[in-house]
């Protein structure tokens, strides 16, 4: 008569999914296992200590209260076996078991720790995340809450602030690339510019040497950063500098470290150039740009640009006077090596950065306030830099280290050096 008949429906919402109830079943029993095993590792190193009486010192104490650890595949609950120390007198002397897979306070797999900032960085608002991750995890997921990311923005602000103190006296930059993107916070008068570094090493590896926020591209903001870069030990020069015709940068770079050579950026040159020609005349100028920078050697772009010149110059001659007055800046180039022309023509890798800084501050609809921009802005260029290429023919950039000429991306041999 006490028999229950009554039968749950299921709810609209509700995914009937055995294969995953399975998998997590098999996860718990393998976890388990694992855990017994480590347990039975521990207890046989100290299988040698005894008691005065002769008894184990070191023996199994029962299990931790089941606790579900939260994995890809939803919640899997584990019990912890338990030590007992029976031979010690004090705190200090007495031997705990520590497990390395489930350690003490472990709520969560490390790849969903990665996982959540990922979905933040990526576009996922705070307020998403609770559909997103039952989604993922199942609707009982404990201990993802979108409270996690609060947490995260802090832990965040210690690893910039211990990145900004890095000691850079034992490395060097062959190449370096700068920029800055302005973000607009919703809470914030005015929009705030993130200047950004990034460098190439000796190896051909790029990775970000500078980050620093302030009110516009100004000299005095650039020359902030460099000279920070430097009073923590970046002495020696970089070769090259490229990037746009912000006049700030530039100027900060010939106080700071003088003997680098300035290239400019081909792609922000082009489109100002462009910018000063009617819309029917664009198409045509812009090939003939193309024919500039793609030219095979120096005396070719200089004779394209003389030709550009003669061509636009009588209707015009603004356009000319733009491309014209930077002209031994847009050519440097072409005194390294032709393997590396093609990263030292633009300033993409860091408009490739920002691309993704972008679709974050659009998805998002900006950010509450500078701080969190900045520090949003950190870890998504920090993220998009694991996937940075490295730079095309790393056997030549020994040779730009110890001062090896190039002419036309041509190593120039000693004896025509002697001749020349």
């Amino acid at each position: 008569m006490n028999e229950n008949k009554v039968v749950s429906l299921r709810q609209k919402d509700e995914i009937d999914d055995p294969l995953t109830d399975i998998l997590r079943s098999g996860a718990k029993r393998l976890v388990q296992q694992a855990v017994e095993a480590e347990f039975a590792a521990f207890l046989a190193e100290h299988a040698g200590l005894e008691l005065p009486d002769g008894r184990q010192r070191i023996v199994r104490h029962g299990h931790d209260p089941v606790r579900p650890i939260q994995t890809g595949i939803g919640p899997v609950e584990v019990a912890k076996p338990k030590a007992r120390d029976r031979g010690a007198t004090t705190a200090e002397e007495r031997i705990r078991y520590a497990s390395s897979i489930l350690p003490k306070w472990a709520r969560r797999t490390k790849s969903l720790d990665v996982l959540l900032p990922a979905l933040y960085l990526r576009g996922v608002s705070t307020g998403d995340f609770q559909e997103v991750l039952t989604a993922l995890l199942g609707k009982d997921a404990p201990n993802l809450s979108p409270a996690v990311i609060t947490r995260l923005k802090s832990e965040w602000e210690g690893e910039y602030r211990r990145w900004q103190g890095r000691d850079l006296s034992a490395r060097r930059y062959v190449y370096v690339w700068a920029d800055g993107v302005y973000l607009q916070a919703r809470m914030e008068p005015q929009a705030e510019c993130m200047l950004v570094l990034i460098g190439a090493t000796p190896e051909g590896k790029k990775e970000l040497l500078g980050f620093q926020t302030g009110m516009r591209e100004s000299a005095q903001s650039w020359k902030e950063l460099l000279v920070d870069l430097k009073a923590r030990g970046l002495s020696i020069a970089p070769e090259v500098a490229i990037g746009d015709g912000a006049l700030g940068f530039w100027k900060a770079l010939e106080e700071t470290f003088p003997s680098t050579r300035h290239q400019r950026c081909w792609q922000h040159k082009t489109l100002n150039v462009l910018d000063k020609l009617p819309k029917s005349v664009q198409p045509n100028a812009h090939q003939d740009l193309r024919e500039i920078w793609l030219a095979e050697n120096r005396a070719a772009a200089e004779a394209a640009m003389t030709t550009f010149a003669e061509k636009y110059a009588p209707k015009y001659d603004k356009a000319v006077d733009c491309l014209l007055k930077d002209c031994d800046a847009l050519l440097t180039f072409f005194d390294f090596p032709a393997e590396h022309w093609t990263h030292l023509r633009t300033s993409n890798p860091i408009e490739s950065a920002f691309a993704t800084v972008r679709h974050r501050t659009v998805r998002m609809k900006g950010a509450l306030s500078q701080d969190t921009a900045r520090l949003m802005v950190f870890k998504l260029i920090m993220a998009a830099a694991k996937s940075w290429r490295r730079l095309q023919g790393q056997n030549q950039l020994p040779k730009v280290v110890s001062g090896v000429t190039f002419r036309d991306g041509i190593e120039i041999a000693s004896d025509e050096k002697s001749a020349a």
